[in-house]
């Protein structure tokens, strides 16, 4: 998978890390704006759009958990990167409290960086939907909430069509029964371990050993393809 190119904000005073930053980053396909400062971090979040923050707690004035703490406030969800002192435990439990994305500590190596950029990135922005999904001979069409068997339409009911769907449009993700009851004709969780089960009699070659429409133990259910 190829990574996706972003626009870094790196907000460190120390003007040499700073600069291994941006030259760093920038060689991995990233465009990157510096700051030396809270301060100046701020001016640029006013004026300037970011995909991803990397942020130094320890600075002169303002430090990086109380612009952190900020950029939370105002509800603004942009992810970011802490960088914090080795030994410090405390400080990172507190940035991951305030609502950071993930912490490096310093020193750290760049390749690792690079790395959870691309996680968070991934993560910020998730694939889209596969348009179709196999299911042990039979094909589910997303889109048009269709599931055939050669080329012939597998009679579904609207409650049965919902839930497939809401389940292949987050294929391989546990979906509660909770949220899966909210988001379907279904109402109350019981209903929607009844459709489950209906379900699983047209989609599974033996619904006592389901294969697609997994149980997901303490949580709900999630759809796999083959």
């Amino acid at each position: 998978m190829s990574q996706r190119h972003a626009h870094i904000l790196a907000v460190d005073d120390d003007d040499r890390l700073r600069e291994l930053l941006k030259r760093f980053l920038t060689r991995e396909g990233h465009d990157v704006t510096a700051a030396k400062d809270a301060a100046s971090a701020r001016k640029l979040m006013a004026t300037m759009s970011f995909d991803l923050v990397i942020l130094d707690v320890m600075m002169p004035g303002e430090d990086g958990l109380s612009l952190l703490k900020s950029v939370r406030d105002k509800k603004q969800d942009t992810p970011i990167i802490l960088l914090t002192a080795r030994g410090l435990p405390a400080e990172r439990i507190e940035g991951l409290k305030i609502g950071a994305d993930d912490y490096l500590s310093k020193p750290f190596e760049p390749e690792e960086l690079v790395l959870r950029i691309a996680s968070i990135l991934k993560r910020a922005v998730p694939e889209a939907p596969a348009e179709e999904i196999k299911l042990s001979g039979m094909v589910f069409h997303v889109a048009k909430g269709e599931l055939r068997k050669d080329g012939r339409i597998v009679r579904l009911t609207e409650s049965e069509t919902q839930l497939l769907s809401i389940l292949a449009q987050r294929a391989g993700a546990a979906i509660s029964r909770h949220d899966l009851a909210m988001l379907t004709a279904a109402g109350v969780e019981r209903s929607v371990d009844v459709q489950v089960t209906r379900l699983r009699r047209k989609i599974e070659r033996d619904p006592r050993e389901p294969v697609h429409l997994q149980t997901v133990r303490g949580v709900g259910y999630r759809l796999t393809g083959e």
